[in-house]
Parts: structure tokens; sequence; C-alpha cells
């Protein structure tokens, strides 16, 4: 989540940072939100006039807006969806976009050894369920749909830009990188249109531009676990992306037990061990897809995956309440700093 925050208060998981005037320019700065992908988008740009703003704000929600057609799992026509329903070991056409995603969905698989999975949809679908009807699913249907789950049954053929299923009933779900992609496509046509001091976030995910006039970068406030509790940081970015990643607005809690949102492909649980993740990464597409396989990995190996992708940094916080473990890449430091006092 995202908001702009003033002293007198803020927001969980991500915000922005205000500091103060910024330094006299000839451009100014515009916001504007409108729903998307299941959320709240907002978009940040520094133009000349209300003339220059507006026609990029509506290209930006529209490019959007398209991305969300393609690759949603919620929409039944999306493209995505389209896949699914084709006949298994059959190839499919893809757009661009969609398989754009998925080549970087697997390639992220393969590396993570299956940690990220976007073939999971049968499973995530099932712990969706579980939320709402605050009850676990049970073993026979998790075993049922995992057997319709499992990144070496989606195939890729680059040449002809196909995607194709081995068995039926598979679903694939981009709910772990598609927002981050679709952050990086906003602000790329925003370039394209001559507006590179910019920002679009798509709720945790954060796809950054050229800095406000006379500033280093945008000045991002991350609080990895929502809570208040002395894990916050401030960052300041430029031509950058940031996402987070955690539990701590979706969870089932049973007995005692919190089961997150994000799944376990080894055991096709929600994760039930504490982990807080944000990622600083040169894409959104990267950023988000890494802070949910981090998430899967641990502390330890996920660091170990970091480390593998340069530029990429990791701020990750393990157990619950002030007992948090911290875990950094050895580059955060020089991103981040405390949260100052207000």
């Amino acid at each position: 989540m995202l908001r702009t925050i003033s002293s007198a208060g803020r927001a969980a998981a991500i915000w922005l940072v205000w500091s103060g005037c910024a330094p006299a320019s000839d451009l100014r700065l515009y916001e504007s939100v409108e729903p998307h992908m299941g959320t709240l988008v907002r978009i940040k740009l520094y133009a000349e006039s209300d003339q220059q703003a507006a026609p990029a704000f509506r290209a930006a929600f529209d490019r959007i807006a398209q991305l969300d057609s393609a690759l949603s799992d919620y929409k039944p026509d999306s493209e995505l969806n389209r896949v699914c329903r084709s006949p298994a070991g059959h190839p499919v056409k893809a757009d661009p976009d969609l398989f754009r995603v998925l080549a970087a969905s697997v390639a992220l698989s393969e590396e993570t050894g299956g940690a990220f999975d976007v073939t999971l949809g049968p499973v995530i679908r099932l712990w969706r369920r579980a939320r709402l009807d605050h009850r676990l699913p049970s073993s026979e249907a998790l075993a049922d749909a995992a057997s319709r789950s499992g990144y070496r049954k989606l195939h890729l053929d680059a040449s002809a830009r196909t995607v194709m299923l081995d068995l039926p009933g598979m679903q694939l779900d981009l709910g772990a990188i598609a927002k981050g992609y679709a952050a990086d496509a906003a602000l790329s046509l925003l370039a394209d249109l001559g507006i590179r001091r910019a920002l679009v976030a798509a709720s945790g995910d954060l796809a950054i531009g050229d800095p406000p006039p006379g500033r280093r970068g945008w000045r991002v406030g991350v609080d990895p676990r929502g809570s208040d509790d002395g894990f916050e940081r401030v960052l300041e970015l430029s031509n950058a992306a940031v996402s987070t990643s955690g539990d701590a607005e979706q969870y089932l809690e049973i007995g005692g037990q919190r089961y997150s949102h994000i799944v376990d492909p080894a055991t096709n649980i929600g994760i039930t061990r504490p982990i807080a993740v944000t990622v600083v990464a040169a894409k959104g597409i990267d950023a988000d897809s890494l802070a949910t396989a981090v998430s899967v990995l641990g502390a330890e190996r996920g660091l170990a995956l970091i480390r593998r992708h340069p530029g990429a940094e990791v701020f990750i916080v393990t157990g619950s309440s002030a007992a948090g473990r911290v875990v950094e890449s050895p580059g955060w430091a020089r991103l981040s700093q405390p949260l100052p006092l207000r």
C-alpha cells in the first residue's frame, strides 16, 4: 500500500515521505489515483502544465488497464485465462506482454528450484477461499490442486512466442509479478511522452523514474511489517523499483497459527514463519517477483538469491513483534536510513 503522508500519520507498507518544498522549477508536481489490478494505483509526475499532465495520466492508466486485461487470473476473458483454458499439450500464441512476464517467471522458477512458481494457481485459489471461509483447505483438495501445478508443466517457445500447458485444469497466477511489470510499463510510457520525473505505485510495488527537480531521488518510506515497530526505513531512489512482501494484510489465522497468502510451492501451505521482505531492483518486474521468492526461501537462501542479481538489494525482517531479526544485503545501508522522528 502507498499513500502520501504528512506529519499527521502514515500507512503501512510503503509511502512517500515529504521533506519540505522542492527547489524552484518550471515543472509542477501532479498526482492521480485510479483503481486497477485489484488495488489503487497512484501516479506522481512532474509536468510543465495541466495540458501535459492530463493526457499522460490517461495514457499511463490505460496501459495498466490493458495489462490487467491480459494478465489477470480474476478476469474470465483475460488473455491469461484464455491460455489456461486452451487444450492441454497444444501451443498457444501469446501477445508480447504475457509472454515476457511468463518468460521472466519461468527463469526465476528455474533459478529458485520452484520457490517462485506461477503455475500454483489451483493451490492459491484454495487458499483464497480458505481466507474467505476461515477454514483450512483439506489435504485431499490440496493434493488435487498440487497435481495440476508445477513450473515444469509450463512450456514456452521463444521463437514462436507460444505457451503450452501439460495438463487440463492448470491455472497460472501472475499475482507475484504482474503489478511490478505494469508499474514498469506505465513508467516507460510516461518517459516516451517526455515525462521522466515520475513514480508509479501499484500498491506495494513501485517503479521510479528520474528524481524530483533539485533532489537526488524520491523519498519512499518502508515499513515491512506494517506494525510501527521500529523496522521502518526511508529510501531515496531514482530509476529503480521497490516492492514489499509479507502477511501484514492478507493472512488466515486458525488455532493461533497464521498462514500467509504467500504459498510455499514445496508444501502447498501458506507460509507460517513470520517474514517481511523489501526488495530494491532496477525494474519492478524483478523487485516484485524477487520479494515473493525471498519470502518463500527464507532469510539466508533469499539473501543468496539477491546476491546473484546485480544491483538488487533486500531488507528482511523475520520473527514477530519487537523480537524481529533483521537480515540485509551489503548495499542496503547506502539506500536507507531509519524513519525520522516527527
